[in-house]
């Protein structure tokens, strides 16, 4: 950090700056104006816009438009499928760069050194990665997790310097029913930024809820939820993922008037998509072409953002902010040409100085084997609840179907997209499997499994064929969690995830490869899915409507119980 005389010298060009974007202009979020003059770089802080400066280092951005650094305001970076390390070599040259993270998936596996891995990781990478405490671990009660966290444990990590607050409060029900476990959270934190996650929630409901001092929601689906949530005082995420797409529901809702209260996240978003599509900047050029204003949109990814988190130093370029700028040579398509964190300029050279720690949360798959006769659904009644994916969303639909019952079993239909789904408990904890029905994945033949389960992370697997299913998930086990098609009693693609069963100690570029493979694969056995793994993990999270799965069976989720 600079000193505070150098910042003032530097400002009033006394001093040469020791850095200088020269020749470009800037997208001014407030007043919507562009700025022509220099920017100059005093250590990590913008001390001048608008003028001229002697500098140290020059860079020409002639022909760029400057915009302040883009916030993802809420994500799980376990979801990129790669370490912290990895995803900020990814994202940040796309634009991002800060990162709020809930680090709840690798606390549901190993606990708080999961959280801690993340807030060590987060001093030693070069995007600014801020850490929201995971609020639910586990989720709710209609699960085994592989850890607990309660309320004095977040407590004592509170004032961490990386830390905002407090993440998604997904246990709903638990707030407006006053849960003493929820309570002795939300006390915890009053005063202090807590996350929303309270999807489809509306009238009475909706205003217990926030009054317990939730600030932020990124569950909307429709604009009528995301307008309901926006009078009731929440600033509302608009979030586009790999599995949960919102952002043509909501973008209607965005607009210079409510762009101040707008914010863009990703929540869970893998690097092929990333790849193939982009991260905020996809979202940004997304927004723009379906008719949103450059200044709602860039105001939404940064400025917006900013405020909502209580991050003041940034969000603009403007003197005395953080000098997290992107130099852009077109707002509408929003392609990053050069990015700088903290006046840090993103390169090789920027990546290869950082510091890697060790990973942590391995061999976390302790899940029993099982046989094929492990998926048998038995039963004396053909009436069936069946789970009925949307495409595009986390929110399924609660079916009911009527299977047949042969020799006490119910059988996979795949001329009806009936197929099995079982999720076996992997915490070594009491080696629960529950098995059901789903619609949706088009799957005709194999079986496809992951350890990629939100948020208590057992063995997810679907399939057609009972041997497959146990194939996929005995091989889990063996390559210490990760993702796994097979056919035919063949594995067909894998990918190893033995950080927690979540993360690949591999590169982004070799993971982005591995994942094509097995999007390749899953197809073969006829899935339609553009995602199919990332939505199989969902489809085991009991908090979002309205049926689910979990190691405890079918989760009636509006009634918040199990019914099978």
């Amino acid at each position: 950090m600079a000193e505070l005389s150098q910042l003032i010298d530097q400002g009033a060009g006394r001093d040469p700056a020791d850095l200088v974007l020269r020749g470009g202009q800037v997208f001014d979020l407030v007043t919507g104006a562009m700025i022509k003059g220099d920017v100059a770089i005093c250590g990590d802080t913008i001390v001048g816009v608008g003028e001229d400066y002697d500098g140290k280092q020059v860079i020409d951005v002639s022909g760029l438009t400057l915009v302040p650094g883009f916030i993802d305001t809420h994500l799980h970076i376990e979801s990129s499928l790669v370490t912290p390390y990895e995803f900020d070599r990814c994202v940040l040259p796309r634009g991002v760069t800060t990162a709020i993270c809930d680090p709840h998936e690798i606390a549901n596996v190993v606990g708080i050194p999961g959280i801690e891995y993340f807030l060590n990781a987060s001093a030693r990478t070069v995007m600014d990665i801020r850490v929201q405490l995971s609020s639910c671990v586990p989720s709710t009660e209609m699960e085994t997790a592989g850890a607990r966290i309660e309320a004095d444990e977040l407590a004592a990590l509170r004032d961490h310097p990386r830390v905002i607050g407090l993440a998604e409060f997904m246990n709903y029900p638990g707030v407006i029913y006053k849960d003493p476990g929820a309570m002795a959270k939300l006390q915890a934190f009053r005063g202090r930024h807590i996350d929303g996650h309270c999807p489809q929630l509306s009238g009475r409901d909706l205003n217990a809820y926030i009054s317990a001092g939730i600030r932020t929601e990124h569950e909307a689906t429709t604009a009528t939820e995301a307008l309901e949530k926006l009078r009731k005082g929440m600033r509302v995420l608009i979030r586009e993922g790999s599995v949960s797409k919102d952002m043509h529901a909501l973008q209607p809702v965005l607009t210079d008037t409510t762009a101040p209260y707008m914010c863009l996240c990703t929540d869970d978003r893998n690097p092929l998509d990333i790849a193939e599509h982009g991260h905020l900047d996809y979202m940004i050029r997304t927004l723009i072409s379906l008719g949103c204003s450059p200044l709602a949109t860039y105001r939404a990814a940064s400025l917006s953002a900013a405020e909502a988190f209580g991050l003041k130093d940034r969000g603009q370029i403007a003197p005395g902010k953080r000098a997290d700028i992107v130099a852009l040579s077109s707002l509408n398509d929003c392609r990053a040409e050069m990015v700088f964190c903290g006046g840090v300029q993103a390169t090789d050279a920027a990546f290869a100085a950082r510091e890697v720690l060790p990973p942590v949360a391995r061999h976390s798959v302790n899940a029993p084997r099982v046989q094929a006769a492990h998926f048998r659904t038995t039963a004396n009644h053909e009436d069936t609840d069946v789970i009925g994916i949307l495409p595009g969303k986390i929110i399924t639909e609660h079916l009911h179907e009527v299977i047949p019952v042969v020799g006490g079993d119910k059988r996979p239909d795949t001329a009806r997209d009936l197929v099995k789904i079982a999720v076996i408990e992997r915490h070594g904890k009491n080696g629960n499997i529950a098995t059901g029905f789903v619609r949706g994945f088009g799957l005709q033949r194999g079986a496809i499994a992951s350890t990629v389960c939100h948020d208590h992370h057992n063995i997810a697997c679907v399939g057609a064929d009972y041997a497959d299913m146990a194939l996929a998930a005995n091989r889990l086990g063996e390559i210490e969690g990760g993702f796994v098609v097979t056919e035919g009693g063949k594995v067909l693609a894998e990918l190893a995830l033995p950080v927690a069963g979540l993360m690949s100690l591999n590169s982004f570029e070799q993971v982005e490869t591995d994942l094509r493979a097995l999007r390749a694969a899953a197809r073969t056995l006829g899935v339609t899915l553009e995602e199919p793994f990332l939505q199989l993990a969902f489809l085991a999270l009991p908090v979002i409507p309205a049926l689910k799965i979990t190691d405890r069976g079918m989760v009636d989720v509006v009634k918040f119980e199990i019914i099978a």
